[in-house]
């Protein structure tokens, strides 16, 4: 705390209210270790990977507020055991690992962190583009390797710039990724489950239309139910034998087995991937290939975004606990005494 009375600068609790701010607050799976120093020091609970009956058993009915990731999430069988939950804060944009319909259905609020990872989710989604055609990883690995003089050079790569480059959900991200794509002269075409009426990009009805028509497919779109494996085997049959796909999403939107296939047989020229189905395991098959590059979901992973999703976390957190509403909603919570 400064002399003020106001947080120090990285959120610790060092007063008796900062240090009882957060007791009715869970903490469900790792988050930014500063974060969850945070809320440690808040008095948060944190709930084990393995045997939860002890916390639960102790303090079920006193539970207003989880703070959770949303690879983690919260699922019905956990708010069945909260019966004075309120708010499901999520350190991410994402939220597919909680049961999102659920949670509204029992006037749960859930929030996420969108808009400050905007820009850097799509700079990794460029670099895995460029990466990915022009096959550097693949030439540092041959350089590393000693190759350079007792190999013959790697085969010639495809070039970025003028590609034909559709994105699979245009929102704040797959605009952000649009917009850097235009300086490479690329044309964009784009579907989304609605079209986007300002935008000046080509709208296909399908994803399977909006493969067939270009020559690297970014998926973009957002987890869930509703996206599972919305780029499935003929999408990618769709993509072709010179097409790449660039996934900076979540894994469960597209089809792994069927991309594993596609990849190890030649129907697909390359992949690009920030994020895998059953993470973090990752197929050998995908491992072993020269024309796939592969990163343990990093977009979002610099200093200064990490940060801002951190007080965007924690701004969401508090604005609950204060007056029960949350600064970027997904949807918010019923409107019920939360003191």
């Amino acid at each position: 705390m400064t002399d003020g009375g106001t947080p120090s600068s990285n959120g610790s609790a060092s007063s008796p209210d900062e240090a009882q701010r957060f007791l009715r607050v869970l903490r469900v799976g790792g988050l930014k270790p500063s974060l969850m120093e945070t809320l440690e020091a808040g008095g948060a609970l944190v709930l084990p990977d393995d045997d939860r009956d002890e916390v639960l058993g102790r303090h079920a009915d006193e539970i207003v507020a989880v703070v959770t990731s949303g690879r983690v999430g919260v699922k019905a069988d956990l708010m069945d055991r909260l019966p004075a939950l309120r708010a499901i804060v999520h350190f991410g944009v994402g939220y597919d690992g909680t049961d999102a319909e659920e949670a509204r259905r029992r006037g749960i609020g859930v929030s996420n962190t969108p808009d400050v990872l905007t820009d850097a989710v799509a700079d990794t989604a460029l670099g895995l583009l460029i990466d990915t055609l022009r096959g550097f990883s693949a030439a540092d690995r041959y350089v590393r390797a000693g190759e350079w003089t007792t190999k013959p050079m790697p085969p010639l790569a495809r070039q970025v710039s003028g590609s034909r480059v559709g994105i699979l959900g245009l929102g704040r991200i797959g605009g952000a990724i649009a917009h850097r794509l235009e300086a490479f002269g690329c044309t964009i075409d784009y579907h989304n489950r609605n079209v986007v009426e300002s935008s000046p990009y080509r709208y296909h009805s399908s994803p399977r239309e909006l493969a067939a028509a270009v020559d690297v497919l970014v998926v973009a779109a957002a987890g869930g139910p509703e996206t599972q494996q919305l780029v499935d085997r003929e999408t990618l049959d769709a993509l072709g034998p010179d097409g790449f796909l660039i996934n900076v999403a979540r894994g469960s939107v597209v089809d792994e087995d069927a991309l594993v296939e596609a990849l190890q047989s030649g129907r697909l020229a390359g992949a690009g991937l920030d994020v895998f189905a059953h993470e973090p395991e990752v197929p050998d098959a995908l491992r072993a290939l020269d024309t796939v590059v592969l990163l343990p979901h990093v977009g979002s992973a610099t200093v200064q975004t990490r940060a801002a999703m951190e007080a965007l976390t924690l701004e969401n957190l508090n604005s609950f606990l204060a007056d029960g509403t949350l600064v970027t909603p997904v949807f918010q919570p019923d409107q019920k005494e939360t003191r």
